[in-house]
């Protein structure tokens, strides 16, 4: 429970201030044995809710994310079965008497290959784990007249636990039939935010899309222009250095995922585009030496963030902390 974890780091932190301890040094010794306490559940198992369930099958359990399900689910007692594509003449037979499917495939095959599941048992779950959602969610009303329920698990499968890890879900149909998987996500330590799929598609034009491109824009110039990592990192503070580790994560992943991700829609290259032209016009300032036309523009900014400039620069200051502990 979030509220009770801030109250007792709050309580522990003035009993360490009363004693002459440092209380982020505290924080930091409780915050590692509530991550390792998370981390241990995933070898003792979870509490089983709807242990009535019949098999859980996932179409692409194969893949990253629909490992971690497995293992999810497994560890809560429930049975999985995995639908891989040379299973698929078999489909029919595997999900016959399936009490939930969860569809766990690249974002590019999604709607494709939920428009191809073999009929459902009526009561099914239907469930997908893509990272957009307007469209497979339509696609999931179409294919199935079951429960339908739109996920997206908001971090990468190599996690380790689900502890204050985002789940955002949209609502398809019969939510009281799923809503028992829902308070199973939360027993594995996950965050749920309920939104809408259109919604869920406009913010992660922001947090995905935009944020990726520039990304992947960011360490194409750096390629090209064929800087010295290792003289980077020598000399870099710790705020680069944490921005040159989120770069380098990005390419050490899978460019199909991001190239999906980005590419997903027009309303994505629309929003990159006016980046581009934001880009240039700040530019221009720089190329008119106009320094008091960038200060006016900075405070704009700083005006429209109010108290979360405030509130993200302390939260950065913990990170920045961490990521200078760990620096070889």
């Amino acid at each position: 429970v979030p509220e009770r974890e801030a109250s007792m780091l709050a309580s522990r932190r003035a009993e360490a201030e009363a004693i002459g301890v440092p209380p982020d040094l505290i924080e930091d010794v409780l915050r590692r044995v509530m991550r390792e306490s998370y981390s241990s559940e995933n070898d003792k198992g979870f509490k089983t809710l709807c242990p009535s369930l019949r098999p859980v099958v996932i179409v692409g359990g194969g893949g990253q994310m629909g490992r971690l399900f497995e293992k999810m689910l497994t560890l809560s007692g429930y049975q999985v079965r995995i639908l891989e594509q040379q299973d698929w003449p078999r489909a029919r037979d595997i999900v016959a008497d399936a009490g939930m499917v969860i569809v766990s495939v690249p974002i590019h095959v999604t709607e494709q290959v939920i428009a191809q599941l073999p009929p459902l048992p009526s009561d099914c779950i239907l469930v997908d784990l893509a990272s957009v959602k307007s469209g497979p969610l339509q696609a999931m009303l179409a294919a199935h007249d079951g429960p339908v329920l739109g996920l997206h698990p908001m971090f990468g499968p190599d996690s380790g636990s689900l502890a204050k890890q985002v789940v955002v879900w949209c609502d398809g149909r019969q939510p009281e039939a799923y809503q028992w998987f829902l308070e199973q996500i939360q027993v594995w330590g996950a965050r749920l935010h309920r939104i809408s799929a259109v919604e869920h598609d406009q913010n992660m034009a922001f947090i995905q899309a935009l944020r990726h491109f520039a990304t992947f824009a960011y360490g194409l110039h750096l390629a090209e222009e064929n800087v010295q990592l290792e003289q980077l990192l020598a000399l870099s503070s710790p705020i680069y250095r944490l921005e040159l580790a989120m770069v380098g994560r990005l390419f050490a992943q899978d460019p199909q995922l991001y190239a999906d991700i980005i590419m997903s829609s027009e309303r994505n290259l629309a929003l990159i585009k006016r980046y581009y032209k934001r880009f240039g016009d700040a530019i221009g300032l720089l190329e008119q030496g106009d320094k008091q036309a960038f200060i006016d523009s900075f405070r704009k900014v700083e005006h429209w963030f109010g108290d979360y400039a405030r509130r993200f620069q302390n939260e950065s200051r913990v990170l920045l902390r961490q990521a200078n502990d760990s620096r070889p």
